[in-house]
């Protein structure tokens, strides 16, 4: 059970799955803006709304933080790094996750082209819910993800993903490698990224399915799955100065360049 407070989260998820939605939470009776439309929504569907006092509010926002905080030393993470992301507001909704699909069903219907995404061993939840917001906006067919020293899809990713989270399909496997050779028994093309390739992405041809494999935040791909790319891919910088960028910044214009 995941604790969200992005509205946007929350309404992505009574639009898609909203039975996956187990309690709406509203501190001091009518929510404000998009939690308004959250409790409408929720209660319209039949899923429970529940108004709080604002005593027994601040009781259970305590709790909240001393578990979080407690959770955050046990994950080797600074006490003071905020766990949600997104827009935080006093409300909340508790919500089941969504489930991962099996990597077949990933690659259905390639044949009409697209984009996919794949993940190598990006860590930070909040590059990953910003990456899953980015691939929902641009339409990307599906992600694949690793469960080994990955970020999983904790309740930071929903909230910084905005609704992203619900509007792409994704899988979670254990060996990415088998993954990326699955994607190329489906007839998908395998596009790697790295800061030492030759080739901008600006000249990588777009009349073919690819999948964009993006790595971790400081090690970038791992060799086994570099070989395993068909082609690699970079984002040239123009400057001087600065010569990388964050993984979900650079993902972003990949994606987009991808998709012209």
């Amino acid at each position: 059970m995941l604790t969200l407070r992005n509205p946007h989260s929350v309404l992505a998820i009574l639009a898609t799955r909203p039975e996956d939605v187990a309690e709406v939470r509203l501190p001091g009776g009518k929510g404000a803006g998009a939690w308004e439309r959250v409790a409408s929504e929720a209660r319209r569907l039949g899923r429970p709304v529940r108004v709080t006092s604002t005593g027994e509010d601040r009781g259970h926002d305590r709790g909240h933080e001393r578990g979080r905080d407690r959770g955050q030393r046990e994950r080797g993470r600074p006490g003071g790094r905020p766990q949600q992301g997104g827009r935080v507001g006093t409300a909340e909704a508790y919500v089941d996750e969504r489930q991962p699909t099996v990597i077949e069903a990933l690659f259905e219907g390639r044949e009409t082209g697209g984009l996919w995404l794949a993940l190598d061993q990006v860590q930070d939840p909040h590059n990953v819910g910003a990456i899953f917001r980015t691939a929902a906006f641009f339409g990307v067919r599906g992600i694949i993800m690793t469960d080994v020293r990955a970020a999983s899809l904790t309740a930071v990713v929903y909230d910084v993903a905005s609704g992203g989270v619900e509007g792409v399909p994704f899988a979670v496997e254990k060996n990415l490698r088998r993954a990326l050779e699955a994607a190329k028994r489906a007839g998908v093309w395998i596009l790697g990224t790295s800061e030492h390739a030759t080739r901008d992405v600006s000249e990588v041809p777009v009349d073919r399915p690819w999948l964009l494999v993006v790595g971790n935040e400081e090690s970038g791909l791992r060799r086994l799955t570099l070989e395993t790319c068909d082609e690699v891919c970079r984002v040239t910088p123009r400057g001087d100065d600065v010569t990388s960028l964050n993984v979900s910044v650079a993902t972003g214009i990949l994606i987009a360049a991808l998709s012209r």
